[in-house]
């Protein structure tokens, strides 16, 4: 979920009409707010506290799946062929135990973090839609392959929502 590009179409009439060249232009970097806002550092600890238990469960499961298949390695030449099938058994069922976990968690975080990312969108979104109005953007922009730094606004949008948190 990106920050929408915003085209704001309540401008007064004269103005819309006027060229293009008066059109004023505006550019900021989504993954700056993500990454850099006090919001989006808040989030990331706040995922951290919420999904460390789990990421500890799943490494411990990680753990003695390594011990189980070092064990049936260095056994196997010893085993009979009940008891190696028995611990290929049990090591194939830890694997898929593993296995199902790893991805349960990367789904979880991932929807949590796509969450997260959201509130602080829709925080962002108000800022930039009010930085528009107020300093008279035509267009704010997210995309870009290149942007001057004389039409970066993501500097104000970062010190508004450090502000507004």
């Amino acid at each position: 979920m990106g920050l929408a590009c915003l085209v704001l179409g309540s401008l007064a009439p004269a103005h819309a009409q006027s060229s293009p060249s008066s059109s004023r232009i505006a550019w900021l970097s989504p993954e700056r707010i993500y990454n850099e806002s006090k919001l989006a550092k808040l989030a990331g600890d706040k995922l951290k506290e919420e999904f460390s238990p789990r990421e500890k469960a799943v490494n411990d499961l990680a753990a003695r799946l390594k011990n189980a298949s070092d064990k049936y390695a260095k056994d196997e030449p010893s085993l009979g062929e009940a008891d190696r099938f028995k611990r290929q058994r049990e090591v194939a069922d830890l694997d898929k135990e593993l296995q199902r976990r790893q991805r349960e968690f990367r789904e979880d975080l991932t929807q949590r973090t796509n969450e997260e990312r959201a509130a602080i969108a829709e925080k962002a979104t108000k800022i930039i839609k009010q930085l528009a109005q107020t300093e008279g953007f035509d267009i704010v922009l997210q995309d870009a392959v290149w942007a001057s730094p004389r039409i970066d606004i993501t500097d104000k949008v970062l010190a508004a929502l450090d502000k507004d948190k």
